[in-house]
Formats: structure tokens, sequence, C-alpha cells
């Protein structure tokens, strides 16, 4: 039963919480916890959304730019500017935009799962040099040299419930040149090279030749750490339930054969996936939804990356979302939010800006025929 201060919380039991004024009993912090632990719990009641809005300060520009993304996923950064999917196919933009060409990636036939559209998505590798584009709901994608226009890799996760995750893919930077995670699989991750489609982690994974390392999970979006050496991972298992992992990347590409099949579990969260979430700082994750079980409430859970423990929740932010210095910055459906997770409280707000892409504290919107940005002073 929430407060109404914030978060805060008692529990109560469903004949309790159906009183006008139910008793409350003091209890200890361990008994506390184990009563929390047995219960399957709801909520009821508001929480408390801290604002302490003040001027968001960096610069803002606007300028024409006629190019029209083909959804709010098909937006991603370059060193120098940003890349679009067009219904034209890839565009640079950084000036006067430049077209690169279509990407032959396999069409899928229209599909909608829990809310959730099959459709376009386009990922940067850190140089600017290599794109992913993919299809979330979907089986396919493809790695293109954007210098060449070339598919350097065809992606095809299989069709065993990929309907139900974004497309698992992402870049690192593997020291002499992009390397790219994606899933060959439902239950599958693999490396490779992004300049040649070389993969790097041949390795047996079934049940039948090595149960020991049969990993009954399916993958969904994946978020490096800032460092690259952990990767974040929204997936579920059956029953189902939404079960996000911190996956060891560095230790994986050491020679650590299997270590995507032997992650971290960072929350078990009923019916919960496919939801928000970015990292704070190397050891701290934030997770949009906060409870056990739909409905959640809208806000974060904040995650110790390295054990499955909860460091800290805060009410309120909801929509596409992504860490930068301790900050979390939030799209949501009135404006751009700035979230100091350290307070749980809104620090700064923008009406009517809605970027769809993040490049090291910078911020893009791209429609109507124009592109603003918005460069945090951070």
């Amino acid at each position: 039963m929430l407060t109404g201060v914030a978060t805060r919380y008692d529990l109560l039991c469903e004949a309790c919480a159906d009183l006008d004024a139910p008793e409350l009993l003091d209890a200890c912090a361990g008994c506390f916890d184990r009563a929390e632990a047995d219960a399957d719990l709801g909520w009821r009641g508001t929480p408390g959304i801290l604002r302490h809005d003040r001027d968001l300060g960096g610069a803002w520009t606007t300028t024409a730019c006629p190019v029209t993304p083909l959804n709010d996923h098909c937006l991603a950064p370059l060193p120098d500017g940003w890349l679009a999917l067009t219904a034209e196919g890839l565009v640079g933009i950084g000036g006067e935009p430049r077209p690169i060409g279509p990407v032959d990636v396999p069409p899928e036939p229209p599909r909608e799962w829990a809310g959730h559209v099959r459709g376009p998505a386009l990922y940067t590798s850190g140089d600017g040099r290599f794109a992913a584009v993919v299809t979330d709901y979907g089986r396919y994608g493809a790695v293109v040299d954007l210098a060449s226009g070339a598919v350097t890799l065809a992606l095809d996760r299989q069709d065993y419930h990929a309907d139900t995750t974004r497309f698992p893919v992402a870049f690192l930077d593997g020291g002499t040149g992009p390397l790219v995670v994606a899933a060959t699989g439902w239950n599958r991750l693999d490396v490779f090279e992004a300049a040649t489609g070389g993969l790097l982690t041949d390795r047996v994974t079934s049940h039948e030749e090595n149960p020991e390392h049969y990993f009954d999970y399916f993958f969904g979006a994946l978020r490096p750490s800032p460092s690259g050496r952990v990767l974040l991972v929204d997936g579920w298992a059956w029953h189902p339930v939404g079960v996000p992992l911190a996956l060891d990347c560095e230790a994986w590409l050491a020679g650590e054969r299997h270590a995507p099949e032997h992650g971290r579990l960072l929350a078990d969260r009923g019916y919960c996936w496919n939801r928000p979430m970015a990292w704070i700082d190397e050891n701290t994750v934030a997770l949009q939804g906060i409870g056990e079980d739909e409905p959640m409430l809208d806000g974060v859970e904040l995650r110790d990356a390295g054990a499955d423990r909860r460091i800290g929740m805060f009410a309120g932010p909801a929509g596409q979302m992504w860490g930068h210095r301790g900050l979390l910055y939030v799209t949501a459906e009135a404006g751009f939010e700035v979230w100091d997770p350290a307070a749980g409280a809104r620090i700064g707000f923008a009406a009517g800006f809605r970027p769809t892409a993040h490049r090291d504290g910078t911020f893009a919107e791209l429609g109507n025929d124009r592109l603003r940005i918005w460069s945090s002073a951070r």
C-alpha cells in the first residue's frame, strides 16, 4: 500500500487492504523482508513523484532536414552526426543528408504481440563505420559497412518465439575493430567481426550434446555497459517471467566460451520484459517498471549489476531511456525529462522535445523536416 510519499509503502494482506482504516504494526527489517519475499504482491495507492525541475542549460540547435526515419528506433548516432533508416534506405546526417543506400533484409509479415509491433531498428558502431539494421520482434537483420554500403554479415535468429522480444544486437569495441554481438537462435548469442562477418564464438550449446551449458532463456534487447565489459540483456524465461541478465563480455572474449550461458540474474519480473533499461554507471542499471508482476508502477528500479539486489527505486519515468554520467534521460509522452537517480527526482524537463537517439550527452529528434538537438553541459 503506497503511502503517497515517494515510493514508500506498507505491507497489507488483501483483507486489510480492503478496510478503510487498517491497523498497521511495526516490524523489524528482517520480518518485513521475509513477509515481502513470501507474498504475491500487487500495488494499491499512488506513489509520490518528486520533481525538482531547473533550467536544463546546455545548447539547443534546430536545422532543416528533409529526412523521415521509419520509426522511433530508426535514428542512431555517428561520431560526427546521425544515421537514419528511411523508406529509401540509410541516410547519413551531418550537414547535408548523404544517401548511403538500401539494406537487403528479408521482409517479414506484419505482426503485433502484447502491444509490440514488428518493425525495423537501427544500431551503429562506436567508430561510425558499421550499422546493424534488424527487425524487432522478427527474425532477420544485416550488418552494413557504411563506407561501401555492402552487407558484411546477414543476421538470422531463427523463428522460435522471435515475436516476443526486440532483436538482440549490439556493437562492442574489439580493439582492432568493431565486434557485433547478435542472437543466432532464441537462446544463443554469438560474436562476429563486423568487417568480415567472421564468427569468434564457435561452441556447442544444445541440450543433447552439452547439457551443462544449455540455456533455457529467450534473449532480447542488449545494452553494453559504459566500458563495454558487460552486456545488460532484456529477456525472458518460462512461465513466462522477465529475467534481465548481466553477461560478462570481457570474460567471454578472453576465452570463457560459455559466459553467455551463465549470466548474472538481476531480477525476476512476472510477465514483464521489453521495457526500457539503461546503465547509470559501470555497476548500476536502471530498469523501468517497479514491482514483481504486471501491472507495474511507472518508474525505475535500480539494480546492482553484480548481484540480484535492488538498491533503489523511484516513481515517474516512462519512455525511451538513456543513462549518461550518473543521470537518466527519458523521452516521455509530454516531452524530455532528466532524472537524478541519487535523489529519485526529476531535475529538468523540456516540453514537446521527444528525442529518439543519444550520443555522449547529445540528444536528437528528427521529424517534420527538421533536426532538433540538445547537448548537455555534463
